[in-house]
């Protein structure tokens, strides 16, 4: 690792924790020859390959996921960092099951099942992005669905 400053490769660790309920480590370093002071995040670099609609693969991208429920959860009462706790207990259950391929279809269902706990707002915005929801009906049987189903849950 380089300094982002000065790019001198010398540099000293000075703290050390995890970082929330991530699997990430931060970390304070120093540069040994500028002494400027950064942080990094060190995570687990997982090979899990996401299987497309078009049946092309991508490496899983922890970012993209929260990017795409942060825009569902956006002016809800859900948080940024409820959001990344989100994505980060998805991947924790992958890494646990030992899943090396999950097709965006499951994937999906997985976020909508933790955003339909979370908030129903960004349950349906979710939902209507993912399913590609062609009208208000559709949404309102999504909706239906989710109250069904919560009643279930409260009985």
């Amino acid at each position: 690792m380089k300094c982002p400053y000065c790019g001198h490769v010398e540099l000293k660790v000075t703290d050390s924790r995890n970082a929330n309920e991530t699997n990430a480590i931060r970390r304070r370093r120093e540069c040994l020859n500028c002494s400027r002071r950064f942080t990094t995040f060190e995570t687990v670099d997982i090979s899990l390959q996401v299987k497309k609609r078009d049946g092309s693969y991508e490496d899983f991208q922890l970012e993209k996921l929260i990017k795409g429920v942060d825009a569902a959860a956006r002016h809800t009462r859900i948080s940024h960092d409820q959001v990344r706790d989100l994505a980060s207990s998805i991947v924790n259950e992958l890494i646990e099951k030992q899943v090396r391929e999950i097709n965006t279809i499951q994937l999906g269902e997985i976020v909508m099942e933790r955003l339909r706990h979370l908030d129903t707002v960004a349950y349906i915005r979710f939902a209507c992005v993912y399913r590609r929801f062609k009208d208000l009906e559709e949404i309102v049987n999504a909706l239906n669905t989710a109250s069904t189903e919560d009643e279930k849950v409260k009985t």
